[in-house]
Parts: C-alpha cells; sequence; structure tokens
C-alpha cells in the first residue's frame, strides 16, 4: 500500500546503521540506503519528529541452520557505533537491541508511547532481519508503519525484494525516502496553518 499519510507525532526509526555492519557490506546499495536514512533523519529534526537510532551488540543464543561468522568471537572496537552520516545528535533517542526486533527487550515501545507516537517510520540494515522483525513488533504493538524502502538494503538482494513485495504490504505502507519526506513537509505546513 502506497503512503496515505503522516500522522503528527511521527518517529523515524533506523535501524542498526552501524560502523561494523555497514563496513561489512560496502557497496551501492549500503551506501545508498545511508544516505536516504540521513536524509531523514535530517528532515525529522527539522520539523521536531523524533529520531530514534538503534544499534545492535548481541544475537539470539539459539541455534540455527544459517552460518553465524564470528561466532562467539567479541566485535572489534567501534563496531557498534552508528555511522557518521547519521550525524547523530542529542535530541536523538538512542536505543540498543541484544536481537532483531528494535522492540524486544529495548523500552522502545515505552519510549515512543511517551513521546505520544502513532506512527514509525523505518530504514536500516538489513530489511529482511533487523528492519522487518522491527516492522512486524510495531504492527503488533498497533502503530501505523511505513517502510522507506530505499533507505534500506539487505546482504541478500532476493531477501529484500521479497521482504518489499511480499511482507512489508502485510506490515504497513512503503514509500520512497523522497515520498516519505514530501508528506512530512506537507503535514507539518498544513498543522503550523
Amino acid at each position: 500500500m502506497a503512503l496515505t499519510t503522516i500522522d503528527p507525532v511521527s518517529a523515524l526509526v533506523v535501524i542498526d546503521l552501524q560502523k561494523g555492519i555497514v563496513r561489512a557490506l560496502t557497496g551501492g546499495p549500503v551506501a545508498g540506503a545511508v544516505g536516504q536514512a540521513a536524509r531523514l533523519a535530517a528532515r525529522f529534526r527539522r520539523h521536531r519528529l523524533p529520531v530514534v537510532l538503534v544499534n545492535v551488540t548481541g544475537r539470539a543464543p539459539g541455534r540455527t541452520e544459517s552460518a553465524r561468522s564470528g561466532r562467539g568471537d567479541a566485535p572489534p572496537a567501534g563496531w557498534a557505533d552508528l555511522v557518521d552520516e547519521l550525524d547523530v545528535q542529542p535530541t536523538d533517542h538512542l536505543i540498543t537491541k541484544r536481537r532483531r526486533s528494535a522492540f524486544h527487550d529495548t523500552g522502545l515501545d515505552t519510549l515512543l508511547r511517551d513521546l505520544g507516537v502513532t506512527q514509525v517510520v523505518l530504514a536500516g540494515i538489513s530489511t529482511s532481519s533487523g528492519v522487518e522483525s522491527t516492522a512486524r513488533s510495531a504492527s503488533d504493538h498497533g502503530y501505523h508503519v511505513v517502510l522507506a524502502t530505499d533507505a534500506m538494503t539487505d546482504p541478500d538482494a532476493e531477501a529484500h525484494r521479497h521482504s518489499v513485495r511480499r511482507i512489508f504490504p502485510k506490515l504497513g505502507e512503503t514509500a520512497t525516502t523522497a515520498e516519505v519526506i514530501a508528506m512530512v513537509e506537507a503535514t507539518r505546513v498544513e498543522a503550523t496553518r
């Protein structure tokens, strides 16, 4: 479903755009997603809308069939630091997660409710894991969900396409960064009239 509206109190939630992950996934799609997420963050800040920047420092301990590199090794120093392009500001809200979803045992839901947020706009890495898990949780918590599809990427291009085409329409509305920004601008201008 295409983006229909931006709620008066919407929050941008950026998932796992941190140095260790971005460095490991170099290339065009990653740089593009980081740039678009940074554009969204700047625009949300400009309109005094909440910006939540999420990093990950752990993972679920259960066994999986998918190989995980570095299992058990401590990540290098700075691995969980947010990328410089996000230009972290004192007004930003920082959340550290230890599982895929930014809602799992983090206090994100309480933060958003305390801020009066009714809608979340999601961006980040990886589309089929952290972003999708967070979108599912946001939907389950009753938030209106917007997925900025050009402000996210995945190491697996097919997994990205599957999430965008098959999963996200069941969880919320999809839009480009430009569409979200245009809607934010229009909504904020209308609110000041």
